[in-house]
């Protein structure tokens, strides 16, 4: 990529920028900077002067100061001048007031460390450039350490011109992506063989739809080492909602991660707990009052969203997407999908049986009719004009419905699938399965406060707003037993989106995250364990029979 030439004075940016970049500008608490220069292993006790750190976004200097306290520790250590570091930090920002502010930071702080002024100024500004991080070429900043907090900056705020360069130079952030997402592709991109990124910045990207093409480059190329939480945390000099994170990412194939979660409790003292916990690499789990944390062999292996729960949580959802297969499956001829949407309910839908001809109308599964948990049809019918074989049925042949639809010509033409194909005005927006309607299937309402399985034993179709699953080799009801669990709604509630009220989305995309044994693998006796707790509806007696299939003692909070 090559470089784009970059600001030279604050007056050359856009003024809806220059506001922008100031708004955008967060500073990090002296002890998370600490922190994270510790968990990267960041110490005085290494050769700092042969290591290339870059900071994309310095603003104030926060963590500039803790890099020159350590670098001249380790120039005292290893005998060397402090003029030997001059390539040993590289720092950017737009602003070039930062820029100044951050080259007296490590000036002075050089100079209480003891050093000449002269060889101080030298370093400092050599340090400390002012630049657009994001329009570099990764060629220009190879670093084996790249850490900062990134700014947070609105899109809207950005100029479109600029925007359109960001977006070529950094083609993670599609669609609405936050500035940020472009700093954590320009620094994994840059980071040498088994180099290290330490940012503390929110976390949304790790399960936004704007974020799947960064999680896709982190799965693809890096290893996800550590996400710690910070949500509650007063990790800045100024209140924020940032749904802060610490996350560490290492150029080399995936290896072990720890997801952590914190309370707001956890400050400087229990930072320095949890970095050498960390650290240690050997206990697999702690749990205090101010953060939890657990080890896992790897990080989860898809980048469509990355679960959140607890720690604890985590670890199991991680051991059993290790091994166990997914519930969607062509193994099992297992598949997961959602009921028809027609685009006019109030047309399409009725209980009038005698509104059409007779094989017009088609039993519908509605929500409705799941709600005691086994399938209580309230005798609402699809007015259908789909053949078995998938085609319009031919109007002419059947004269009532013709004249129905006729009738609701007026709503059923404005729609956008009948705008887009006028000659097809009549159709619903998804097509008739035919064979979905003798199936037995399991049936999931949209949205539930705890997954609900229902079972079909065919007869029905279902609406839109029912998700089914169909198999050619489970027992339904023995799955039904399973999904009725904790285990199976735990991955669900990890990626689903919560509504108000806790409500979680049963839908297909988080159905299919589920991770299930092979059935051919489940004894006769717990067979009959779930069978038997998804006819009786009893979660809990599913859970332990689940418990037991999964090889599980118990499911983390």
């Amino acid at each position: 990529m090559a470089t784009i030439a970059l600001f030279t004075d604050d007056l050359t940016l856009p003024e809806s920028l220059q506001e922008a970049v100031e708004h955008g500008e967060v500073f990090t608490r002296v002890w998370v900077v600490e922190l994270i220069l510790d968990l990267l292993g960041y110490t005085a006790d290494k050769d700092l002067c042969d290591l290339r750190l870059v900071e994309p976004a310095c603003g104030g200097g926060a963590f500039l100061s803790v890099i020159a306290s350590r670098i001249s520790a380790s120039c005292r250590a290893h005998q060397r001048p402090l003029t030997d570091a001059v390539d040993a930090v590289r720092a950017f920002d737009l602003l070039g007031r930062n820029v100044e502010q951050s080259r007296a930071v490590v000036s002075e702080r050089l100079q209480d460390e003891g050093w000449e002024p002269q060889d101080t100024a030298r370093v400092a500004a050599e340090w400390v450039q002012q630049g657009d991080y994001l329009l570099t070429s990764d060629a220009d900043h190879r670093a084996d350490y790249v850490v900062g907090n990134p700014p947070y900056i609105r899109l809207e705020d950005v100029p479109g011109d600029r925007m359109a360069a960001y977006r070529r130079a950094r083609p993670t952030m599609g669609g609405r992506a936050d500035i940020y997402v472009g700093f954590y592709e320009a620094a994994l991109r840059s980071l040498n063989r088994g180099g290290q990124l330490g940012f503390i910045c929110a976390d949304r990207w790790m399960r936004n739809q704007y974020g799947r093409r960064l999680r896709q480059l982190v799965t693809q190329h890096f290893s996800m080492d550590l996400a710690l939480v910070m949500h509650d945390v007063d990790a800045f000099e100024d209140q924020v909602s940032a749904y802060p994170a610490i996350t560490l990412i290492s150029n080399r194939p995936q290896g072990a991660a720890v997801a952590a979660d914190t309370s707001r409790s956890f400050g400087a003292e229990e930072a320095r707990d949890f970095a050498d916990w960390y650290l240690a690499g050997e206990s697999p789990t702690v749990t205090t009052d101010s953060h939890q944390a657990a080890r896992m062999p790897h990080w989860f292996p898809e980048e469509d969203s990355w679960p959140a729960a607890s720690p604890a949580r985590l670890a199991v959802l991680e051991d059993l997407t290790e091994r166990f297969r997914l519930l969607e499956d062509t193994r099992t001829g297992t598949k997961v999908g959602i009921g028809i949407a027609t685009g006019a309910d109030k047309v399409f839908l009725t209980k009038d049986a005698d509104l059409v001809e007779e094989d017009r109308l088609l039993p519908m599964a509605m929500v409705r009719d799941t709600t005691s948990g086994t399938l209580d049809w309230n005798g609402t019918r699809l007015v259908n004009p789909w053949t078995a074989g998938g085609d319009l049925v031919d109007l002419t042949l059947y004269p009532r419905l013709a004249a129905y639809f006729e009738k609701h010509s007026a709503a059923l033409r404005k729609r956008y699938v009948a705008v887009k194909q006028p000659d097809r005005w009549y159709k619903t927006i998804d097509k008739v399965d035919h064979r979905l309607t003798r199936r037995e299937k399991l049936l999931f309402p949209d949205m539930k406060l705890r997954i609900h399985p229902v079972l079909d034993e065919g007869g029905l179709y279902p609406h839109h707003n029912l998700y089914f699953i169909v198999s050619d080799v489970w027992d339904m009801r023995v799955l039904g037993g399973l999904l009725l669990s904790k285990v199976a709604e735990a991955f669900v509630e990890a990626y689903a989106v919560k509504m108000r009220g806790g409500t979680l989305r049963f839908q297909a995309q988080y159905l299919r995250k589920i991770r299930v044994p092979d059935p051919a693998q489940i004894s006769e006796s717990d067979r009959a364990a779930l069978a038997d707790a998804f006819d009786r509806r009893d979660a809990e007696a599913a859970t332990i029979a689940a418990l037991r299939v999964y090889g599980l003692a118990e499911l983390p909070a």
